[in-house]
């Protein structure tokens, strides 16, 4: 079967991971484009021990492509997306812009898979903010044996989520302090070098930030809509791999022991629990890996049935770009695309 599929945003950090990932995991593409902006005219990228020309998305016509993997920001997503979409390409978006559209599924394929049905509507489905991904999966498996009433999460996210001119600033920031020298901070408020800053996208109204709105009301429609959600997230100098704290509260009682058994038998997850040895998970093991890695599962005796864990991922894999690689796998594999 010919399948040709597009990469919007190939030349960005999440856009060449997803081409990585395709090569990776052999996606069964006959032809795979690299689209990017009129900036990257004239750019190579990687995919399969080759090198693609980047090809402008501006002029790039739709009809004949299965599936297009967006990955360009949310202005880029919400002109091009709907125009893809109606040329007959299914949209995979990793943008914010339609996570929320009650006519877009929201998707992580270990957690709803079966919300994918939906994807006609528009022909375009939502990847979810990567903070919510990591989480979501550890939540599920759960949520199923004991029903969460109420989740309280703080996150350590890396700065490879704020892009490639992030990481840049990280480096150059943290060389310069080492010879005397402070620069003013240019990607966040304030230095992120030997410091951590408790906001992460734009302050709303209510004194919550973008990216903890999206926490929330991405994991009612994804998971459940009856969970109660509290974050608060912030930005750490790491590079790559994000992490959370993550508190639970459940509807019924819970052990220890069967947490760690639900987990242990669900998809995409890795248990390294065993703190007494030492053994337990940091983004600079879990950086390039694909599962969502799960630490320090223990008991909170503060409420009747609760319970406390640690979860790190790779934001730009599972929390981005595979993430999005697995839905298109989903939709060959059960919608024959």
């Amino acid at each position: 079967m010919t399948r040709k599929i597009a990469v919007v945003g190939a030349t960005g950090n999440v856009g060449r991971e997803i081409l990585n990932i395709l090569s990776q995991r052999n996606f069964p593409a006959s032809e795979v484009v690299a689209l990017a902006s009129k900036s990257s005219y004239g750019k190579k990228v990687s995919y399969n021990n080759k090198e693609l020309n980047v090809e402008i998305l501006d002029d790039y016509d739709f009809k004949d492509t299965k599936i297009a993997l967006f990955s360009a920001g949310g202005s880029i997503s919400a002109t091009h997306a709907p125009r893809a979409a109606k040329a007959g390409c299914v949209v995979i978006d990793n943008s914010s812009h339609f996570r929320m559209d009650e006519d877009v599924p929201l998707i992580v394929p270990e957690v709803n898979s079966s919300d994918l049905k939906d994807y006609t509507k528009k022909n375009i489905i939502a990847n979810p903010n990567c903070s919510t991904i990591q989480m979501v999966v550890a939540l599920k498996p759960l949520h199923e044996i004991a029903r969460i009433k109420r989740v309280v999460v703080a996150t350590y996210q890396a700065v490879s989520g704020a892009g490639k001119e992030a990481m840049d600033e990280l480096y150059n920031s943290t060389k310069k302090i080492y010879h005397n020298e402070i620069t003013p901070p240019q990607k966040f408020s304030k230095r992120i070098a030997f410091n951590v800053i408790p906001q992460i996208d734009v302050f709303m109204d209510d004194g919550y930030t973008k990216e903890e709105w999206k926490m929330k009301v991405e994991t009612k429609k994804i998971l459940d809509k009856d969970i109660n959600v509290e974050v608060t997230c912030v930005r750490v100098p790491v590079f790559n791999c994000h992490s959370e704290a993550v508190n639970i509260e459940f509807e019924n009682d819970i052990t220890t022991d069967q947490a760690r058994e639900a987990l242990e038998e669900s998809d995409g997850i890795l248990i390294i629990d065993r703190p007494q040895e030492m053994k337990f998970t940091t983004p600079i093991e879990c950086s390039t890996q694909d599962p969502v890695f799960v630490s320090r599962i223990r008991k909170d005796s503060s409420v009747k049935n609760g319970l406390s864990m640690w979860v790190v991922a790779d934001n730009l894999r599972k929390g981005a770009a595979l993430n999005a690689v697995q839905i298109a796998e989903l939709l060959v594999k059960d919608y024959n695309l």
